[in-house]
């Protein structure tokens, strides 16, 4: 394979504009509103896995916290189904771009915050200070509260991008392998190939687990804050 091995993480244009919003918003276009009295197959196990999500997800909150339902469904829909669309053939996946995940990332946390110092403010305060510590530790303490607080939504962004990345990354070199290795060994070539399809059935969970992870942090975050 002669294309660079970094070309598929490259953003799509076309006549020089990119056109990564249109990619962003196809994913709508799988999950349409129900417009039946009787829902189809597909609908019907859409609504099923989306009742059970949330049912899971939201369980632990308050009703403050549920408030927040509908962006986290969103949010796991989202990130999942885009991830499942990056792993066909000449795709493109933004989950791949830590612009785009931080631009994910950094808001609902900062939402999560704000909900926490304006419905729990001195219980959020608190968090910087655990009850007991000796007064000689009181500022090293709150800038390490203070450094780890700001650190979450970097480390929802980078976990995202890394994960998928590198599933990406070993697709792309098994793939060239297995090419290269048809005309040198057939039996080396058919192990590979058979190494490459249990990776891409291992890309498909790691695309819906790194979607329900990330909205299970936010949700977790939020708790904290409600």
């Amino acid at each position: 394979m002669n294309e660079n091995l970094f070309t598929s993480f490259i953003t799509p244009t076309m006549v020089g504009i990119p056109i990564v919003l249109l990619i962003i918003m196809f994913p709508s276009i799988l999950f349409p509103s129900p417009s039946r009295l009787i829902d189809n197959r597909l609908v019907s196990i859409q609504q099923w896995l989306v009742r059970l999500t949330s049912k899971q997800m939201l369980s632990i909150h308050s009703h403050k916290g549920q408030t927040w339902a509908l962006m986290l469904m969103s949010l796991i829909l989202f990130i999942g189904s885009t991830n499942l669309l990056g792993l066909l053939p000449h795709s493109f996946t933004p989950t791949t771009q830590l612009s785009m995940n931080l631009g994910m990332a950094i808001p609902l946390w900062a939402g999560t915050v704000a909900t926490g110092f304006r419905c729990k403010t001195k219980a959020s305060l608190a968090h910087f200070l655990p009850q007991g510590t000796p007064f000689p530790l009181i500022p090293m303490l709150v800038i390490i509260e203070t450094i780890s607080l700001f650190i979450q939504p970097v480390a929802l962004a980078v976990r995202l991008t890394a994960n998928i990345t590198a599933g990406h990354l070993l697709i792309h070199l098994i793939g060239g392998a297995t090419l290269t290795l048809t005309s040198i060994s057939t039996i080396t070539a058919f192990i590979t190939f058979t190494v490459l399809v249990l990776l891409t059935i291992l890309e498909f969970a790691v695309a819906l687990i790194q979607a329900y992870v990330f909205t299970l942090l936010v949700s977790l975050y939020l708790h904290d804050n409600t």
